[in-house]
């Protein structure tokens, strides 16, 4: 069992920057892919952005390219979701999200094990 915990969600103003963390504890994260989902309020969860085991590969929604970047630290068992340049409409709870994995890729989907989410909140 693979327990994830988030960290780092706040409130923020336009512009500003926050930088999320994901700890694991119960298992060795560089099994794992790892992805951040973000759910705003009334909507769908939504992907986020993706690392691969090794930290080689990313993947990125649209909507952050450019502003967000995701890095991850297996000695440590963490990943990292630095978040620039936020808008509005980046409010959202974030979640982590983890896959256990044999090749290196970056994964958008299908995920084994779910944080409870750090909520993130963006104001004018």
């Amino acid at each position: 069992q693979v327990l994830l915990v988030e960290s780092g969600g706040g409130l923020v103003q336009t512009g500003g920057s926050l930088r999320l963390s994901c700890t694991t504890s119960g298992s060795t994260f560089s099994n794992y892919a790892a992805a951040w989902f973000r759910q705003a309020p009334g909507l769908e969860r939504e992907f986020v952005a993706a690392i691969s085991w090794s930290g080689r590969n990313t993947l990125y929604a649209d909507s952050v390219k450019g502003r967000f970047s995701i890095s991850r630290d297996n000695a440590e068992n963490t990943v990292y979701l630095e978040m620039n340049s936020l808008k509005l409409e980046d409010t959202a709870v974030y979640y982590c999200a983890a896959r256990a994995v044999i090749s290196d890729y970056a994964l958008d989907s299908d995920m084994d094990y779910w944080g409870k989410g750090t909520l993130v909140t963006v104001s004018s």
